[in-house]
């Protein structure tokens, strides 16, 4: 059999997190990963996408997601709260919603395909709404068959917000049987699809859950993740416990190099040298945390300490967009806020790299020989990246609200000219529109 052969030619710039220079402008991608250079041979075999004047970076990996949330935005009484009044606001829309999987398939729908149309090739969803007698299983599977119809990589979550610790860890490995045939490390032999586990944090499940989670974690190989020292993480911790919550997950065993951390927008000089220490990841999400008023991470700090960081852009409820790039602007802006100023290479490879080695994925985030085929194509030919110097950083700067004018997962090219390939955006956004006027969601 041939190989598969994409090659992206005439870009004015490459860049990504590990690549020594910016030549060749002409990637290869063979059988869904990056080649070393260009070949000579096959070249009437081999497809081509034009990407003429225009900024080359790896597809964009958003950390941390919840994307039912994609059908619940801008909610009355849901913006400027409190973070516990937010929650049980949200929590009561879910149940008036009755969330089902197909309102779940239909929200993720939405929100990959608004994803891949901001560059974002792999998404990690949080999920966290298990309504009684919906059978898990069915509600993972809408997640992945709505990735595997707009052609995005997903890493779902099986999140927890006070479920039975045994149902949840059973239906862990039930979910794991049903949807990741051969997978290894809870990953797919093709990379499309990921299974990790998630408490929602000590202010929602206790040792008991964490302790039933990281088994069955250890059993399959599964990533850890789970929210941590957020407004009412801390709160909730002091109260029942005394203690802070990064405290709390050393003693359960939730501080470890497979375990990714989000938020941490209460984190004392102390705490970024205990996750440091211990090989965890982070995952900043700037645009959920600071216009709801709960806090600005650290990052610069974590990142000095020589903390791995990634970028979300949390859920809908919370952050209205699934727009990562202009998140990495967001985190980058407000970074003196909370320490010394970052520049845009480090929020790029927040957005890139720095989310897919949280997700065990060295493979994503990059464009080094070996690595996966995920690329975005930026153009940068319009009005406001006139008069740019470094078009790199300019993704940042100049117009980080851009849409891509494509996007490459595993070689496979699922935007084309701003348009989704496999579906038409219209048509995704009129279901789910449908679905929530029907349901009653934002009366």
């Amino acid at each position: 059999m041939s190989a598969r052969v994409l090659r992206v030619t005439g870009a004015s710039a490459v860049w990504s997190p590990g690549r020594a220079s910016t030549e060749p402008t002409t990637l290869e991608c063979v059988d869904g990963r990056i080649a070393d250079g260009v070949s000579s041979g096959g070249a009437e075999s081999a497809e081509t996408l034009d990407a003429d004047g225009g900024v080359i970076t790896p597809g964009l990996v958003n950390a941390h997601h919840h994307l039912l949330q994609s059908a619940f935005r801008t909610l009355p009484g849901t913006r400027g709260v409190e973070m516990s009044v937010w929650l049980a606001r949200m929590r009561q829309a879910y149940v008036d919603a009755r969330v089902d999987p197909d309102l779940v398939g239909l929200a993720a729908r939405v929100a990959l395909a608004e994803s891949l149309l901001c560059g974002v090739t792999t998404v990690a969803d949080h999920h966290l709404t298990w309504p009684p007698g919906v059978d898990p299983v069915q509600i993972a599977g809408a997640a992945f068959d709505a990735a595997g119809d707009v052609g995005a990589r997903l890493a779902f979550v099986r999140g927890t917000v006070g479920c039975d610790p045994d149902a949840a860890a059973s239906s862990v490995a039930r979910i794991h049987a049903a949807h990741l045939t051969g997978a290894r490390d809870g990953v797919t032999g093709d990379g499309m699809r990921q299974l990790a586990v998630g408490p929602s944090g000590i202010h929602a499940d206790g040792p008991a859950t964490f302790g039933a989670l990281g088994e069955v974690a250890r059993d399959l190989g599964l990533r850890r993740r789970t929210q941590a020292n957020e407004q009412v993480d801390v709160a909730r911790a002091a109260e029942l416990y005394g203690r802070r919550p990064l405290d709390l997950l050393d003693e359960w065993g939730w501080l470890a190099p497979d375990v990714t951390l989000a938020h941490l927008c209460d984190i004392t000089d102390s705490e970024v040298a205990l996750v440091a220490g211990c090989g965890a990841s982070v995952t900043h999400a700037p645009a959920c945390d600071l216009p709801m008023g709960w806090g600005v991470a650290p990052v610069a700090r974590l990142l000095d300490g020589g903390v791995r960081v990634g970028l979300g852009t949390s859920g809908g409820g919370s952050n209205d967009a699934g727009h990562l790039l202009a998140d990495a602007r967001l985190a980058m802006q407000v970074a003196p806020l909370a320490g010394r100023p970052m520049d845009a290479l480090e929020a790029l490879t927040m957005a890139t790299a720095g989310g897919a080695d949280g997700l065990g994925r060295t493979e994503l985030g990059r464009l080094t020989p070996g690595s996966a085929a995920d690329l975005v194509v930026w153009d940068v030919s319009g009005v406001a990246d006139a008069g740019v110097a470094d078009p790199v950083p300019g993704l940042l700067w100049a117009d980080p609200g851009r849409r891509p004018r494509h996007v490459v997962v595993g070689g496979v090219v699922v935007v084309r000219d701003f348009q989704l390939v496999r579906c038409d955006e219209r048509a995704v956004a009129s279901e789910l529109r449908r679905e929530c006027a029907r349901r009653g969601i934002g009366r």
